[in-house]
């Protein structure tokens, strides 16, 4: 077979690893498997092994680089005690992994992923993306590991990046998840809420548990809370972090500064995956202050290994009705923009005003009753 093909993937070889080392195998795989997790979700493969013979399964170049980079990392185990993430980042840099992936996308290799749409299995449910939209942005954050969902609300970008954090905690693909928001009101106050900063923007990430609730149950929501399974927090606790093996969700991004944007997107380690999700029609920001969500879309559209995915109100899947809103606010707005707002909307002139809504000299208006 020359290149991968859509209908033929699940390709499988063996690989035996000499000699037969348990302390070297064990430095080759990492804590909990994470350097052979890591190889798993930069290749699109799946390794599994018993003691020194490791079976790889995948799609027939990213098979043979699988391969071939599990013995040059065997080998360098024979000079290194620890074989950490960042090696194995190093050693997929120099075995053009990317140039591999770009390749297979110019060619149509890269849809191995198959025709079908993808399915998200959590513990509880299994979650299936509606739309081209959706079916792209799952596939993103799957071949990604930054990720931007933009888009009007009731389009699912938030419960899919939930619903792919769940599946990558209960395949062991990550140790933990993160839900992050900005501390900015929509137009209310946080100050009056009881408790610290995370306490007060609990009840603003209720979206989020709720999808997680259904997902995986309360009791087992509640129990991984508090062993920092999943961790709620705050944009601002952000700040000197490094987020290795993690998925990071941070919602509401459109109230983000563009300084804070920056800081979250370099706080993603090794093996870590990040969505970032927004509505830019929803800004709560002071007047004046550029939305880190705007600016971000200009500075990094031309980085690899970052997907922007944007939605429009076609991809609705709440009420119908809520379809129709967003259209009616995103049209107002463009009719305001444009200065095609109707009469009625700018404000009646007062009878027998002129034009510019002043009454005209000799006639009595409303002024004049004092």
């Amino acid at each position: 077979m020359s290149q991968d093909s859509p209908g033929a993937v699940a390709l499988t070889t063996k690989v035996i690893l000499e000699p037969d080392d348990s302390q070297r195998l064990a430095a080759l795989c990492g804590p909990f498997d994470q350097n052979l997790k890591h190889l798993e979700k930069r290749l699109g493969v799946l390794i599994r092994n018993r003691g020194n013979v490791f079976q790889v399964s995948g799609p027939e170049r990213r098979l043979k680089a699988a391969s071939a980079l599990l013995s040059q990392l065997y080998r360098d185990t024979a000079e290194r005690d620890d074989i950490d993430p960042d090696v194995v980042h190093l050693y997929l840099q120099d075995a053009g992994v990317d140039e591999l992936l770009a390749r297979e996308a110019e060619t149509g290799g890269a849809a191995a992923s198959g025709s079908d749409a993808p399915v998200i299995h959590t513990g509880r449910k299994t979650v299936m993306p509606r739309g081209a939209n959706q079916v792209g942005y799952v596939r993103a954050i799957r071949e990604n590991d930054v990720n931007f969902g933009i888009g009007p609300a009731g389009t699912g970008k938030t419960y899919l990046a939930v619903a792919c954090a769940v599946e990558a905690l209960e395949s062991q693909r990550v140790s933990r998840i993160l839900l992050v928001r900005p501390a900015v009101e929509a137009g209310e106050k946080l100050g009056f809420l009881p408790g610290d900063l995370a306490q007060k923007i609990d009840p603003y990430l209720r979206p989020l548990y709720d999808a997680l609730y259904e997902m995986m149950g309360v009791d087992r929501v509640n129990k991984y809370i508090e062993r920092n399974v999943i961790e709620v927090a705050p944009l601002a606790y952000m700040r000197g972090r490094t987020l290795n093996n993690a998925f990071i969700i941070l919602d509401e991004s459109q109230n983000t500064t563009i300084e804070q944007m920056k800081m979250f997107l370099t706080r993603i380690g090794f093996s870590s995956t990040a969505v970032i999700t927004g509505d830019i029609t929803q800004i709560d920001l002071p007047k004046g202050q550029k939305s880190g969500l705007v600016n971000v879309r200009d500075v990094l559209r031309d980085v690899e290994g970052i997907s922007f995915t944007h939605f429009s109100s076609r991809d609705v899947v709440r009420h119908p009705l809520v379809q129709k809103i967003v259209e009616a606010y995103a049209a107002f707005s463009d009719a305001e923009v444009h200065g095609s707002r109707r009469p009625r909307d700018r404000g009646r002139p007062a009878d027998g005003a002129g034009p510019a809504g002043r009454t005209r000299a000799g006639d009595a208006g409303p002024a004049d009753d004092r």
